[in-house]
């Protein structure tokens, strides 16, 4: 495509996204579903401009209006993702000037707001847990996140499908933490590749393996992944019990559990019952009570632990919804309980990485249910052989208690889980 077509394009995307009326990916997929002429160049060159364009919004917010033209095109010109060259030959002399205005500024005169491009409700909360690493996180959240891949252990070995990658040319490399994980280099068609297609890999956060690891389903048991959503961590869980038991998927969109189907049919699995329930008291789990030897609750959450990924839901987020999003955390761990018999494991865990829906919610649970005994993520971890399972975990008052992943200093997404066993 000509440059200034590109660029049009670009800012016509941009302009569809930035009204944040609903999830960017969304809007990119159905943008590129109504535009199927684009090649795979042109949409990473796009997709990565829009991305570029939501991490940095308040930035171009504030270097755009000394630009011509519409603002949705400064911004796309500001953002875009591509060689200077093929950009500036799409551009007139007045825009040249000011972009290059633009790139002259120093990054240590800009205000902090223009910084770290997070809105002020976020910033004080990041900033009182994390103190001097505040803006190492900032670092972090303005680069796209890496590509993690779980090895089923099903029906393959770690070892071997680093070996089939890279012979296909795709450079890997184990993850530090999970058993299960490898770190892509790039981002390759793996969907197209037989390691893919024959069930031994899927795409997976080594944050999210390392929850699916932390719940140690066993074999034959009872369990159940309790918001299993697209089912992510709802095969990793089956893999682990070597396809044996019972493993309940329950989530209340039946859309998201369709998702789950073409991934469980490759994956080889059999021992996982997918479910529709109305509400976290639906009439299924009020049977199930008692039963259940392991539950998993990854709960409905912000979201903010996967800006690198998602950058506009910082922007589609606010602190009163942080608090919606609170209490329904609390009334879904509370009703997941019931589940489990003595003896066993519930583990809570979202991809936020707010104390309002994290500690805060663990603490709480913990203090209105005598009857759950808390445990020591980090004991558990080490028990389960992960390598620096301490430096997954809180330090401080909380000790080793909770898992507390954060992306720049784990390269996974932010993550929170807690586990209890049941008296």
């Amino acid at each position: 495509m000509h440059p200034k077509a590109l660029l049009d394009t670009a800012a016509e995307l941009v302009k569809a996204v930035m009204t944040f009326e609903h999830p960017a990916d969304a809007v990119v997929s159905r943008f590129f579903r109504d535009h199927r002429s684009l090649g795979p160049r042109e949409r990473a060159t796009l997709a990565e401009t829009v991305y570029t364009v939501l991490r940095k919004k308040l930035l171009f917010d504030h270097l755009s209006p000394s630009g011509s033209g519409p603002k949705e095109r400064r911004m796309a010109i500001l953002g875009f993702h591509g060689p200077r060259d093929f950009l500036k030959s799409a551009l007139n002399d007045v825009e040249k000037r000011w972009l290059e205005q633009c790139d002259q500024v120093n990054p240590k005169d800009l205000m902090d707001r223009h910084r770290h491009n997070l809105p002020e409700w976020l910033v004080q909360p990041l900033k009182a847990q994390l103190g001097d690493g505040f803006w190492a996180l900032v670092e972090s959240l303005q680069a796209p996140a890496g590509l993690d891949v779980r090895v089923n252990a099903l029906n393959a070995k770690r070892a071997d499908v680093l070996k089939a990658l890279k012979a296909q040319g795709v450079s890997a490399r184990e993850t530090p933490f999970s058993p299960w994980g490898l770190r892509i280099d790039g981002k390759p068609a793996l969907n197209k590749m037989d390691v893919f297609t024959s069930g031994q890999i899927e795409v997976q956060d080594e944050g999210s393996q390392l929850l699916a690891l932390l719940l140690d389903a066993k074999r034959g048991e009872m369990v159940v992944d309790f918001c299993a959503g697209a089912g992510g961590k709802t095969l990793a869980v089956g893999a682990s019990m070597r396809n044996t038991g019972r493993l309940y998927a329950f989530d209340t969109s039946g859309h998201r559990l369709d998702a789950l189907k073409p991934r469980l049919a490759r994956s080889g699995l059999s021992n996982v019952h997918p479910a529709a329930i109305a509400h976290e008291r639906d009439e299924r789990i009020k049977r199930l009570a008692g039963k259940i030897d392991r539950v998993l609750v990854d709960a409905p959450c912000t979201g903010l632990g996967t800006l690198r990924r998602n950058p506009d839901l910082k922007w589609r987020q606010s602190a009163a919804g942080v608090q919606e999003m609170a209490l329904k955390q609390a009334a879904i761990l509370q009703s997941a309980e019931r589940l489990l018999k003595s003896g066993g494991r519930l583990v809570y865990a979202t991809c936020s990485v707010l104390p309002e829906e994290n500690e805060a919610i663990a603490q709480a649970f913990s203090d209105a249910n005598p009857d759950f005994q808390p445990l020591e993520v980090g004991e558990l971890l080490t028990q389960l052989k992960v390598p620096g399972a301490d430096v997954l975990c809180n330090g401080g008052d909380a000790g080793q208690r909770y898992l507390r992943l954060w992306p720049h200093l784990h390269q996974t997404d932010g993550f929170f889980a807690a586990a209890w066993a049941r008296r």
